[in-house]
């Protein structure tokens, strides 16, 4: 059985993921950006947000969530006292799309196998809470946010929570803003159940350990067997 990671072993990998996103070549999403977007946050974060991909700020800058939506975001948080400080924030992919357009399936593919998945390993958070449905369309496949946000459910030994991704609670504030501060009390809750009873570890399937496999944009269809509690 190989041995766990230290800190300082977690610490120097993850620096090693930032300096590959920032040189990427994989897909044609570098040929326009300024900056990749690693992710911003410590490797013991219990709590990992999951948006969409970097913006127009985020793309300038190289960090995530620093826009109007991460002004929202972090709004949110300071809404249940949680300071952004001890929580990681990352992106699907690591480099904006054109004009903000939605990523491409193989763009989604290629970052999430590459950098994303090794960083949840690495963190190995107790909650990640997916932005939006491209986040979501990794843990939650076949998936409609619309119907499943708030709904969390246990999987390979830590808790998942959909929420709507920030800018469209503020493309609809009347009618979203109410619902994403429902869906962001929870993580506190969610925690105190964790530390109580923490997830069972899943069985090796492709869906827990690989949800790269899951990558594609999630069609506008029902949840299917999703466990929640």
């Amino acid at each position: 059985m190989q041995e766990p990671l230290t800190l300082d072993q977690r610490l120097s990998e993850m620096a090693d993921i930032a300096l590959r996103v920032k040189t990427c070549t994989l897909c044609d999403l570098y040929k326009g950006r300024n900056q990749a977007v690693p992710g911003d946050g410590p490797v013991t974060a219990e709590i990992m947000f999951i948006g969409e991909g970097p913006g127009f700020n985020e793309d300038q800058k190289g960090l995530p969530f620093i826009g109007q939506s991460g002004k929202f975001l972090d709004e949110m948080l300071a809404l249940i006292g949680l300071d952004r400080k001890k929580v990681f924030i990352s992106n699907v992919v690591k480099c904006r799309p054109p004009e903000n357009r939605d990523p491409l399936p193989n763009e989604v593919s290629t970052c999430t196998k590459t950098y994303l998945f090794r960083q949840i390993e690495l963190i190995n958070p107790k909650i990640i809470v997916t932005l939006g449905r491209f986040s979501m369309g990794l843990f939650f496949p076949n998936a409609k946010i619309t119907q499943i946000h708030g709904q969390p459910k246990r999987e390979n030994g830590r808790i998942y929570l959909p929420m709507f991704h920030p800018a469209a609670v503020l493309r609809s504030m009347a009618t979203l803003r109410p619902q994403a501060e429902a869906d962001m009390r929870k993580l506190l809750v969610l925690l105190a159940e964790y530390d109580q009873a923490p997830p069972p570890a899943a069985t090796v399937s492709p869906t827990s350990t690989n949800p790269a496999g899951n990558s594609t944009v999630p069609p506008d269809e029902p949840p299917q067997q999703l466990t929640l509690f």
